[in-house]
């Protein structure tokens, strides 16, 4: 199994650190991507901020490389993503 960390998701999570020792873990094993928010991720963040009018580049980053890598996104705030992309399958933690 591969799990994708969007690195602007990772920056906002370690904005405690303290208590991101399982996450600081997992980004360092084998199996697990961190995505750089790159020239072609910006340009299709970007464009669906604009498409769904809303503002918050981190949650369209995780929609962004979520699609692409056909992935379900764990998260404990799914109203956001739901709003980006209804369709996005999510687990609640």
């Amino acid at each position: 199994m591969r799990i994708t960390i969007p690195a602007t998701a990772l920056a906002q999570a370690m904005r405690n650190p303290a208590r991101q020792a399982r996450l600081s873990r997992l980004i360092r094993q084998v199996g697990t991507d961190l995505v750089a928010l790159d020239g072609p991720d910006s340009t299709a963040v970007g464009m669906v901020l604009a498409r769904t009018g809303t503002a918050d580049i981190v949650d369209a980053h995780v929609v962004v490389c979520a699609l692409r890598a056909g992935q379900t996104v764990a998260t404990s705030d799914p109203a956001d993503l739901r709003r980006i992309s209804p369709g996005l399958r999510l687990i609640i933690v």
